[in-house]
């Protein structure tokens, strides 16, 4: 995970008080200071910093966004729960030093993660610099990785109590469609006509799962020869229910050369040697001896799923909440549309 910040030095981060949180640590684990802290990703989720120290060890924070926290939706505890469940699972994830609900520590919760080092592959040049047999193995690995997430036993780690178990795309659906709600500056008739077609065709739900709510390549570190997932990210939207939604978010994600809409500009998986969809499916299916067969309600979901999320964040974008406007804010909007348009056909081929 590497820093991508525009400074590194202490005290001039938002959101840290480098003192304070030196100090915390430093109760928690051996650490040489003074510390030096930079923001990897933040504004519109949940923030993730990098902590060094001294003699170059690296840690990890997380807290939730300067503006705009939704409790539900930036619980930092939640989060630290989830990863201590899955510590001696067969799911990678980050070692944690600990939690810190205390809210004068830093201006908010927080928790501290040992850095895990890999690779993030967001985009399609950092995915060429795998090789082609290095994309293959990335892509099995995604698959096996989210597989052993469906099968860890939920009472037995410890979150049989994370969420209800039944009724999960009910439960989604009534909830990103009252967060479209409350966040739409302009109409979006398609959207609403995908919920009713949705909610209409729910396929039944088998025995309920971990379900990450927003698995996909680059929120995994692979390892540096890139052929194994090192660790599992970005636990926010995570809950219990149908595996299958996290399987139909995935496609969603994996782009292939030839498709008209990508869903994330730069999508790594276009690039030669990822396995393909049907790929992933059928390995999947093969692996975990589940029925994927209404998996093309799940990809309906996943895409309808996703433009609400985005509107929420390009009408927060376009109001300046998160800063001054640009120009690129019109083709944020345009996608969430794009997005819209892809749940719309989706939806129609469900049962077809």
């Amino acid at each position: 995970m590497a820093a991508t910040a525009d400074d590194e030095v202490a005290g001039e981060v938002p959101g840290v008080d480098p003192d304070a949180v030196t100090r915390w640590i430093a109760e928690r684990t051996p650490l040489e200071p003074p510390c030096t802290f930079a923001l990897v990703e933040g504004g519109r989720s949940n923030l993730t910093y990098t902590v060094t120290d001294a003699a170059g060890q690296r840690l990890i924070l997380r807290r939730p966004p300067l503006h705009g926290v939704i409790a539900s939706a930036h619980d930092m505890g939640r989060e630290h729960r989830i990863l201590e469940a899955l510590a001696d699972s067969a799911v990678p994830v980050p070692r944690c030093v600990g939690y810190e609900p205390d809210e004068a520590v830093t201006g908010a919760s927080f928790y501290v993660m040992h850095f895990v080092d890999g690779a993030i592959v967001r985009t399609d040049a950092e995915a060429s610099a795998l090789t082609p047999a290095q994309r293959a193995a990335a892509s099995d690995a995604v698959v096996d990785t989210l597989v052993a997430l469906h099968e860890v036993d939920i009472d037995a780690v410890g979150l049989g109590e994370l969420a209800r178990r039944e009724g999960y795309i009910e439960r989604q659906l009534r909830r990103w469609h009252g967060q479209l709600e409350k966040t739409r500056t302009r109409p979006l008739p398609l959207l609403d006509e995908v919920h009713a077609r949705l909610v209409a065709d729910i396929p039944a739900q088998g025995p309920a799962t971990i379900v990450h709510g927003d698995y996909r390549l680059d929120n995994l570190i692979l390892t540096p020869d890139g052929s194994q997932v090192a660790a599992v990210l970005d636990w926010e939207l995570t809950t219990l229910g149908d595996p299958l939604a996290d399987l139909g978010l995935l496609c969603v994600y994996w782009s292939e050369p030839d498709d008209e809409l990508v869903a994330l500009p730069g999508a790594p998986t276009v690039v030669e040697g990822f396995r393909s969809r049907d790929e992933l499916l059928a390995r999947y299916a093969q692996r975990s001896g589940r029925d994927v067969g209404q998996v093309a309600y799940h990809v309906a979901f996943g895409y309808w799923k996703l433009a609400c999320i985005l509107e929420g964040v390009y009408s927060r974008t376009a109001s300046g909440a998160y800063g001054e406007v640009d120009e690129g804010v019109e083709a944020f909007g345009q996608l969430v549309v794009a997005l819209g348009a892809a749940a719309d056909r989706a939806a129609r081929e469900v049962g077809r």
